[in-house]
């Protein structure tokens, strides 16, 4: 590829990778994956060029970006597992972020967390300590920080709307008055791309027009997908432990104590203006008859 021709993204096949991706190729753009599945089938065939990480050979990724105009990193993890834990996806990251300063990259766009620096749960801290190293490195950067990204892909909105469908109670942790501000991952990826065109370092909220408790957004899917579920509020060890038994019984890791613990801290809500245009209860009408409809397990599409 010539260079200054094509943009790196972190796992094209994955869910915001993916529709980064689509947008870039609908825009004429070029473009390669890093990927821990390099031989893995993608939804965009012989489009995008499919690369492995190579963190273990830190120059071999370095050549690889060589000529990239823009890296788009989406690249994390949602829990500790097979080895993998939230140090090891910082260590790879400061890889990456090395690799790409080597490289030469125009332009490091970096999905992150709402809230990244305000929790000491460790998916936010360590996105907080990638945040840091983005910072003092000598690369262009635009940190986003979305919020819960919906789409027909979700994990977490699809696996509950999939409970809802199948059992006659769901429990919803604690009170279920804490706030979710959600963006639409097509959304998500239109901020991401016009960023990489911003040469200026800036970090910037990715959220959507509608705010909602917990317990509204529960009600919202049971309503969309037309099942009266009995919905009860739990002590949180009590919600977590179902879950577990669920979990067990789906071969999945189907939610963690600190997911629960970060939904009920209003993490994934902020102050800033809203600057995607997809409303969710918009969209979910539109998507009722597809979401839930069958479960979406984050072990397989990551691990297996």
């Amino acid at each position: 590829m010539p260079e200054g021709d094509f943009d790196v993204v972190t796992g094209a096949s994955g869910y915001t990778g993916r529709y980064i991706t689509r947008l870039l190729l609908s825009r004429g753009r070029r473009v390669r994956t890093l990927t821990g599945h390099p031989t893995r089938a993608n939804p965009f065939g012989d489009q995008i060029e499919s690369v492995p990480f190579n963190f273990d050979r830190p120059d071999d990724l370095s050549r690889s970006l060589e000529g990239a105009s823009a890296f788009f990193n989406t690249y994390w993890i949602r829990f500790p597992y097979a080895g993998q834990t939230f140090d090891s996806a910082v260590k790879n990251t400061r890889i990456m972020i090395e690799a790409a300063t080597r490289a030469g990259v125009r332009k490091f766009v970096h999905i992150s967390v709402t809230k990244a620096d305000a929790s000491p749960l460790p998916y936010f801290r360590g996105k907080a300590i990638v945040e840091a190293a983005l910072k003092e490195s000598a690369l262009s950067y635009a940190i986003i920080r979305p919020a819960l990204i919906f789409g027909i892909e979700d994990i977490l909105l699809n696996n509950i709307a999939w409970l809802l469908r199948r059992f006659p109670i769901f429990a919803i942790p604690g009170r279920g008055d804490y706030r979710v501000q959600p963006i639409y991952a097509a959304d998500l990826a239109e901020i991401a791309v016009e960023a990489a065109r911003d040469d200026r370092r800036f970090t910037l909220d990715a959220v959507g027009p509608e705010i909602f408790t917990f317990a509204e957004l529960v009600r919202m899917l049971a309503s969309a997908v037309g099942r009266k579920a009995r919905i009860v509020n739990v002590d949180p060890r009590i919600a977590l432990g179902l879950t577990q038994i669920v979990s067990f019984l789906v071969r999945d890791v189907m939610l963690t104590g600190d997911e629960i613990r970060g939904l009920m801290t209003n993490l994934l809500v902020t102050d800033s203006p809203p600057n995607a245009t997809t409303r969710f209860s918009e969209w979910l009408a539109s998507n009722a008859d597809k979401i839930g409809r069958t479960y979406a397990s984050e072990l397989a599409r990551h691990f297996r």
